[in-house]
């Protein structure tokens, strides 16, 4: 809940700090006066760096809040953690005003980053030994054919997962398609293998290739529509004295 603040004040462990380390904790408060805070001279800062001793060390701190003026106690170490913090941060930027006066705005930063941010693949090292494993175990998972160029790979994995993997193409895959019972004795095969079981593989191969022909058919007439809709409102020009876009 303190990363943000604590980079911000470039803590060295933004990411990893523990408030409930005693140790840390101790070491972050002395760290944040003689950094960021400096409240106190150098010289009454002894009784705050004392840290091996618990029970002084607790009066400090208290004694500490009070003198900064928190609202909050030792006993409610988060809070005071955060308001410490907020004090630190505008201390900071009272000492650097100049430094952040002329900084742009989140807003404009993700105007500039907006181009880059379309393409989520633009700032990718593709020269980076972990990049290329983990594009290797997905290509090798998914069955993708290798390629030399990693990106062109991830780029194929994506696509995959875009048209096979998302919710939409999974519950559609999971549907039950339930077809009508043929009788391949009524289907004449217009040739004769010599083989009974031959013959009924081609029968049924026969079916399939059907099918798969009524299918490709209907495609070919969903086409013809779809371009009919477009030449059939034509638009008349009085201009140019005739008929057409």
């Amino acid at each position: 809940m303190f990363r943000r603040k604590l980079s911000a004040l470039d803590y060295h462990n933004p990411a990893g700090f523990n408030c409930r380390d005693e140790t840390e904790f101790r070491n972050f408060i002395v760290w944040l006066e003689d950094q960021k805070i400096r409240h106190y001279k150098i010289e009454d800062r002894g009784n705050l760096r004392n840290i091996h001793s618990a029970t002084e060390w607790t009066k400090s701190f208290e004694k500490y809040l009070k003198d900064v003026n928190c609202p909050f106690n030792v006993q409610e170490r988060q809070e005071s953690i955060d308001w410490l913090l907020g004090l630190a941060v505008r201390l900071e930027y009272g000492d650097n005003a100049d430094k952040y006066k002329d900084a742009a705005p989140d807003g404009a930063k993700n105007a500039d980053n907006a181009a880059k941010n379309a393409e989520p693949l633009i700032n990718l090292d593709v020269n980076n030994p972990d990049f290329k494993a983990g594009v290797m175990a997905l290509a090798n998972l998914l069955q993708i054919q290798r390629h030399d160029d990693y990106l062109v790979m991830l780029k194929a994995i994506r696509i995959l997962v875009q048209e096979r993997l998302s919710q939409d193409a999974v519950a559609k895959a999971s549907q039950s398609k339930e077809g009508l019972p043929v009788t391949l004795d009524k289907h004449i095969l217009g040739f004769d293998t010599g083989d009974a079981v031959l013959n009924e593989a081609a029968q049924i191969l026969r079916l399939l290739h059907i099918e798969e022909l009524r299918e490709l058919q209907t495609k070919i007439n969903e086409a013809i529509v779809a371009v009919q809709a477009i030449i059939a409102d034509p638009k008349t020009d009085h201009r140019l004295g005739k008929v057409g876009r």
